[in-house]
C-alpha cells in the first residue's frame, strides 16, 4: 500500500527511462508534489506507463505527473504517439476559417488528453497563451496568434477538448513571453511596455481563461520593468496583485524551472524557491539539476500551504471530466465574437 503523504510544493524530474534507488527515495521526501518528465525519459508506450506506474507507487496520493507536449518543437512523446503541429498552425487556420480553427484545436486538446492520459500523465504545461509579435525565437511558433481574442477563443477550444480527455490545463507564461526577443533560459528578458499596454493585449487571453475556469497558470521570467523590478514568477505584484485578485484565478500556479537563467538573480535554489513561494507560486520546478534538487529537500522549510492539497487535486488526471470543466461557449463568460 502506498505511503499516505501530502502532496508537497516541488516539482522535480528524473533522468532516465527507469527510477534509481536515489530518485525513489528524492520522490518520496514529503516536500516533492509532481514530477516532470522529459524526452530522455521516453523510449516506448509500455516503458512509459511502467515509468509512471512506479512513480505512482510511491506515494498517496500519488505525485502529480506532467510533460510539455504542446506540439511542434515542443513535444517530448513522438514515436507511438499522436504528432501534434505547432501551436501556430491554429492561428494560421483560423485566419481562414474561426469554426474549424476551434474545432481542429478542441480535437488536439482531446487527442493530447487522451493519449498522455492513458500513459499516467495527469497533464501537459499547455496552453501557450503568449502572443506571436515575431520578435522571440524561444517562443515562435509555440504561440496561436498575435490577436489576444484569437488565442484566447483557440486556447479555450483547446482546454474544452483536454477536459473532455479528464485532464487540466495549464496556461503560460504569464503575463507574456512573445514581445521580448531574449530567451529566459539563458538571460534574464526585460519588457518595458506599460501595463496598460499590456492589459490591452497579452493579459486578454489570460484573463479569458481565468473566467473560464483554468486550472493552473505558469508564470514567465520576464522582467516587466513598468510595474516591478522582479520577474513575474518572483512578483507578488503579478502573481497576487495582478493574477489572484484582479484577474480573480484560484487554482494552481507553478513557477517556471528555477535552474533557468532568469530565475537566478535572487540567489542559490532555496532562496529562488522561497523568492517565488514567497511571490504567490504554489509548486516551483527544479529540473536538470539533481544536486540543486537535492539541496532544496534538505534546507528548504517552507511556510505551511493549506491551498496547495485542494488545487492539486484540481490537476490530477481524472478518468472522466466534470460536464461543466469548460463553460459552454453559447454561456456569457465565454471568449467574445471572433476578431
Amino acid at each position: 500500500m502506498n505511503p499516505a503523504r501530502p502532496r508537497g510544493p516541488v516539482m522535480l524530474d528524473v533522468a532516465g527511462l527507469e527510477l534509481t534507488a536515489e530518485e525513489r527515495e528524492r520522490i518520496a521526501h514529503p516536500l516533492v508534489g509532481g514530477l516532470l518528465l522529459f524526452a530522455r525519459n521516453y523510449a516506448a508506450p509500455d516503458q512509459l506507463k511502467a515509468l509512471t506506474g512506479a512513480i505512482r507507487a510511491l506515494r498517496d496520493p500519488p505525485p502529480l505527473i506532467a510533460v510539455d507536449h504542446e506540439g511542434g518543437r515542443v513535444q517530448r512523446f513522438r514515436n507511438g504517439f499522436a504528432a501534434i503541429p505547432a501551436l501556430r498552425t491554429l492561428g494560421e487556420q483560423w485566419d481562414r476559417n474561426t469554426a474549424a480553427a476551434a474545432a481542429e484545436a478542441q480535437r488536439i486538446g482531446s487527442r493530447i488528453a487522451m493519449e498522455l492520459g492513458a500513459h499516467g500523465i495527469d497533464f501537459s504545461f499547455t496552453p501557450v497563451l503568449d502572443l506571436d509579435y515575431g520578435h522571440s525565437a524561444v517562443i515562435g511558433d509555440r504561440a496561436l496568434h498575435r490577436n489576444p481574442n484569437a488565442v484566447a477563443h483557440l486556447a479555450y477550444a483547446l482546454c474544452r477538448g483536454l477536459g473532455e480527455g479528464g485532464m487540466a490545463a495549464v496556461g503560460k507564461h504569464f503575463p507574456g513571453h512573445g514581445f521580448v526577443g531574449a530567451d529566459s533560459h539563458v538571460e534574464i528578458p526585460v519588457d518595458r511596455r506599460p501595463l496598460t499596454v499590456l492589459e490591452k493585449a497579452d493579459l486578454v487571453p489570460f484573463g479569458a481563461l481565468v473566467r473560464l475556469g483554468i486550472e493552473g497558470i505558469m508564470p514567465a521570467h520576464v522582467v516587466f520593468a513598468a510595474v516591478d523590478d522582479r520577474p513575474a514568477g518572483f512578483s507578488s505584484i503579478w502573481l497576487q496583485e495582478v493574477l489572484r485578485r484582479r484577474l480573480g484565478f484560484a487554482g494552481l500556479i507553478f513557477s517556471d524551472d528555477l535552474s533557468m537563467a532568469g530565475a537566478q538573480g535572487p540567489g542559490d535554489i532555496v532562496a529562488r524557491a522561497e523568492a517565488a513561494r514567497a511571490a504567490g507560486c504554489d509548486m516551483v520546478l527544479v529540473c536538470n539539476d539533481p544536486a540543486a534538487a537535492d539541496g532544496l529537500l534538505s534546507r528548504w522549510r517552507p511556510a505551511a500551504q493549506p491551498d496547495l492539497a485542494p488545487r492539486c487535486s484540481r490537476m490530477a488526471r481524472r478518468v472522466a471530466a466534470p460536464p461543466q470543466l469548460y463553460r459552454s461557449s453559447r454561456d456569457e463568460d465565454a471568449p467574445g465574437e471572433p476578431a
